[in-house]
């Protein structure tokens, strides 16, 4: 299930120190990137003083250099889109965004160009952005971004992914409209019961088997007057 940023106010080691990775239970750290803003929310909110970014296997944690008690996390199941933003545009500095599934409804989304840093409700933060001092860095964090993403996939997608080559006769005659090229498109009969599975015409499927039945009961029926019983 999806959970909003965390507040991350605990260290591990001297100085000033790193997030606790739950090695126990196969967390495992990937990229560490040092002089990393962040902002959270509207693009209209100051960025956060410098810190550390770390990229684990589960989550993204971003700890402030300045202060020690200072920290925000997120799970990457949480992570419902990131990519390279280099468009002035839409953010002054080159930057990782990322959107973030909160679970919250439409009418409880944040409101962040209204809050002060104190009053920032982070169960109802939708965005993030991580703004890196050396911009070439960009690249090799959306890398790692991909890369760990891709451990976590959302468990409702893969639920659903199990039975998806099921569609009903209107789904399979829109789709038969978007691919010209599909080899059951000239084959498709409305009159039949259809499903599709990969490239497999099951429409078609069951008209050689229907016939293959009659043909066998055709032959049962010479033999019995053939005396070939």
């Amino acid at each position: 299930m999806a959970s909003a940023i965390r507040l991350v106010t605990e260290r591990i080691g001297d100085g000033v120190g790193q997030p606790f990775v739950d090695a126990n239970h196969g967390e495992e750290l990937m990229h560490v990137q040092h002089d990393v803003s962040i902002v959270l929310g509207s693009s209209s909110r100051p960025p956060e003083s410098p810190g550390t970014l770390y990229i684990t296997t589960r989550q993204v944690v971003w700890l402030s250099d300045s202060d020690r008690a200072k920290g925000y996390a997120v799970d990457f199941i949480s992570v419902s889109l990131h990519a390279v933003s280099r468009d002035p545009e839409a953010y002054p500095s080159p930057c990782i965004y990322a959107q973030i599934e909160n679970g919250a409804e439409e009418d409880e989304l944040e409101d962040s160009e209204s809050e002060s840093d104190d009053t920032l409700n982070l169960s109802k933060i939708t965005e993030m952005r991580f703004v890196p001092s050396d911009p070439n860095q960009l690249d090799t964090l959306f890398a790692v971004f991909c890369e760990c993403a891709e451990l976590n996939p959302d468990p409702t997608e893969e639920e659903g992914s199990e039975n998806n080559w099921i569609f009903s006769a209107n789904q399979l005659e829109f789709n038969a409209a978007e691919d010209d090229d599909s080899e059951w498109a000239a084959h498709q009969n409305p009159a039949h019961p259809i499903g599709a599975n990969g490239n497999l015409d099951l429409a078609h499927a069951v008209v050689q088997i229907n016939d293959r039945r009659f043909e066998d009961a055709e032959e049962m029926e010479q033999d019995s007057k053939n005396g070939h019983l």
